[in-house]
């Protein structure tokens, strides 16, 4: 056996100086990030305390290339050690104890300084009265400069307090605390440094084996960690992509001088209304253009040439995924593409980053969207439509909420192998489109789905878009919705969701006492804020009329924009428990008009409105909700649920909040607990089934709302 490495005892000093130097840098395989403060303090306070850290391990190397600087200062030295484990512990034990600034995820800039209480021995990231009180040492960075300046300061600070008593014990035990943590300079770490002539391919290979053993590393991380071996050129990319997507061309160009004052001008960044990147979600999309793999430890395996089979690793298949890598991420980092693709989220109404409730949506819609264009030859025009489709499917259906990866990759698939055709393109998508979204799924799901006090639910989220879609009002005002939620209007306050029913005269005049039954998204409405404020906690049939005669709006327009806000007709007459049965039919409804008009632009949305007295019968609107079925007796408190699937051994329970318990966590739908249950289903309804002392055999809970209905079941009888 080759032995590899050997052990070394380096102490806290020599690392500093190392750093300081240069010799001791992190090779490229490493992430740029540091720990928060707080976890800083800990490791701070173990040493103090004498308690073992754990094994650093350097890679004994001296090329320069392929490393960065801790640090921002100017090096003197060239790397002879590379950081292969251990790279949070140096990093931030060398900005505390030289009091510098660090790169966070974010990439913001932040000064990492820990405080040291001497009498008590304690460690604190400070606070604004840890900075006042003087038995603090607001930063311990000023020990490590002068400790015999520290201990005067400190002593000078206890006696300005008048009414403290300084004496010889005191002073002793504060020489004595601060000479301790000096001396932390002197603790050793055990390093493991590989040596000099073992290659970078084995070095990255250590690095994985060493982190999949925890929970720190993704399969992101590990193909970025291959990507620094194999094409370094690729991995600063991502990085500088997803850095950009932060700022501003303006501000690019100021950081980036910063540190290099000649540094050219920056011209464009991805930065957008939507999301920020990490390197690894960009790098997402490349793997699935490029290899057609969505899962990531797939390509993962594939981009290291390695037999699925033999485990062998083949350098000549290497050398071909990582050229459809390239190919892939050359597209992916195209300007061009992603401000073209920008206009797909604003055709499917979406307008800032408050709407998106799932970022995977955004980057596989994308994704899908360059292989249309480059590999479909799909036109720009038209792909813009049927993308603008498939993201609003998306996004309303949670289609990448769970299991994402899973389900891009049958997405994937479903293209792979057909002629690459404008047409076939948009077959495929729009019959997947129709299947997700037929009309039982409109009438049924989505009414069921906004049933919830979540302004961030999917269902309320498409609501939003088909208002900007169908250009509508802000109730009782003449601007737009979609002026509003502009991501490029600067206004103290935009609009706001105003209960329609008040909180207060639910909570003091009718006695609701559940907030999420007070917060339904059916009681919200969006106003502009001042009117949110005037409008006062009287109940809806004595403040609407006063509302309506103030804004003095034109008699059609104020009926268009009741429509568009799925106002029932004599909506005020109605009991509260009533009007948000018939809203939520009523904003499905609308909701699904924009989607028809985002289908057809030249659709005429039909937004009539039933008459207050038609008799709904049983139309699959009218199927009562989890809360219905549980206040009527159907589905009682403490009735255990089993999945469909016999592969699956997990129950979840019905809880007197008419909430579903899955494990730990509680579930308002029963979707979002078919999801808890890791399950991609388009309904929960047909995912669980109910042991019921009424029944022989457990029974689907879809069939039990059909049951409750026919038997009158529709709205929950009053409290």
């Amino acid at each position: 056996m080759v032995r590899m490495f050997g052990h070394h005892p380096w102490t806290v000093g020599d690392l500093v100086a190392g750093v300081d130097r240069g010799s001791v840098r992190l090779p490229d395989i490493q992430r740029p990030f540091v720990w928060p403060n707080a976890k800083v303090r800990d490791l701070i306070d173990s040493m103090y305390r004498g308690y073992p850290v754990g094994e650093l391990m350097f890679w004994t190397n001296r090329d320069s290339a392929h490393t960065r600087p801790i640090g921002a200062e100017v090096k003197t030295q060239d790397a002879s050690y590379q950081v292969v484990d251990g790279q949070q512990r140096l990093t931030s034990l060398y900005a505390a104890i030289k009091g510098l600034q660090v790169w966070r995820e974010d990439y913001s800039r932040e000064l990492i300084s820990i405080g040291f209480n001497p009498l008590t021995g304690r460690f604190e990231v400070p606070t604004p009265i840890v900075r006042r009180s003087v038995e603090w040492i607001p930063d311990l960075k000023s020990v490590f400069d002068d400790p015999i300046n520290a201990r005067y300061d400190y002593l000078k600070r206890l006696r300005s307090d008048q009414a403290r008593t300084v004496d010889m014990e005191v002073e002793r035990a504060a020489e004595i605390a601060i000479t301790r943590l000096y001396q932390l300079l002197s603790y050793e770490f055990q390093v493991v440094q590989v040596k000099e002539d073992v290659d970078r391919e084995v070095v990255a290979d250590i690095f994985v084996r060493i982190n999949s053993e925890g929970v720190n590393l993704s399969s992101a991380d590990f193909i970025l960690t291959w990507l620094s071996v194999f094409w370094e050129e690729g991995r600063a990319q991502l990085e500088k992509w997803a850095r950009n997507s932060r700022f501003t061309p303006r501000e690019v160009t100021t950081i980036d001088r910063e540190h290099e004052p000649q540094a050219p001008k920056c011209s464009w960044t991805p930065s957008n209304p939507f999301m920020t990147f990490h390197p690894g979600q960009i790098l997402r999309v490349a793997i699935a253009v490029g290899l057609n793999r969505a899962r990531l430890a797939d390509a993962y395996n594939a981009l290291r040439g390695r037999d699925p089979r033999t485990r062998t690793i083949h350098p000549e298949r290497r050398d071909i995924e990582l050229t459809k890598l390239k190919d892939g991420q050359a597209q992916s980092l195209n300007p061009l593409h992603w401000d073209e693709f920008l206009k797909v989220m604003e055709r499917a109404g979406f307008r800032n980053k408050s709407m998106i409730t799932s970022t995977s949506t955004i980057l596989y819609t994308y994704a899908l969207w360059l292989i249309g264009r480059n590999r479909f030859g799909v036109p720009v025009d038209e792909l813009r439509e049927v993308m603008a489709r498939w993201f609003f499917m998306s996004q309303v259906t949670g289609r990448y909420t769970s299991s994402p990866e899973t389900r891009m990759q049958e997405d994937l698939n479903r293209l792979d192998g057909q002629a690459e055709t404008s047409a076939e393109f948009t077959k495929t998508l729009t019959s997947q489109i129709e299947a997700a979204l037929p009309a039982d799924w409109w009438a049924v799901t989505l009414p069921d789905a906004l049933d919830t006090s979540s302004v961030k639910s999917p269902a309320w989220v498409a609501y939003v878009a088909a208002l900007n879609i169908l250009d509508a009002d802000v109730l009782l005002a003449t601007s737009k919705v979609k002026d509003w939620i502009n991501p490029n209007r600067t206004t103290v306050k935009g609009i706001e969701k105003h209960h329609l029913f008040p909180k207060a005269y639910l909570r003091d005049q009718l006695g609701l006492r559940s907030v999420r039954k007070i917060n339904q998204v059916a009681n919200f409405a969006l106003v502009e804020w001042s009117d949110n404020i005037a409008i006062s906690d009287d109940p809806p049939n004595k403040y609407w009329p006063a509302e309506v005669a103030a804004k003095n709006l034109d008699e059609n327009r104020r009926w268009r924009q009741e429509q568009w806000h799925a106002l029932p007709v004599d909506w005020t007459m109605l009991g509260y428990e009533e009007f948000v049965n018939q809203r939520r039919n009523l904003i499905a409804a609308v909701t699904y008009e924009g989607f028809k008009r985002l289908t057809d632009a030249n659709y005429e949305p039909d937004l009539s409105r039933p008459d207050a007295d038609t008799d709904g019968g049983l139309n699959p609107l009218l199927l009562p909700t989890l809360e219905n079925l549980v206040t009527a007796g159907w589905l009682p408190a403490g009735t255990l649920l089993e999945p469909v699937d016999d592969a699956s051994s997990n129950t979840a329970e019905i809880t007197e909040d008419a909430y579903i318990k899955v494990g730990d966590h509680t579930c308002e739908t029963v979707d979002i607990a078919a999801r808890e249950d890791n399950v991609d289903v388009e309904s929960g309804w047909d995912y669980w089934r109910a042991r019921l002392d009424t029944e022989d055999e457990p029974i689907l809970l879809s069939e039990l709302r059909i049951r409750a209905a026919h038997a009158g079941i529709t709205t929950a009888p009053a409290d």
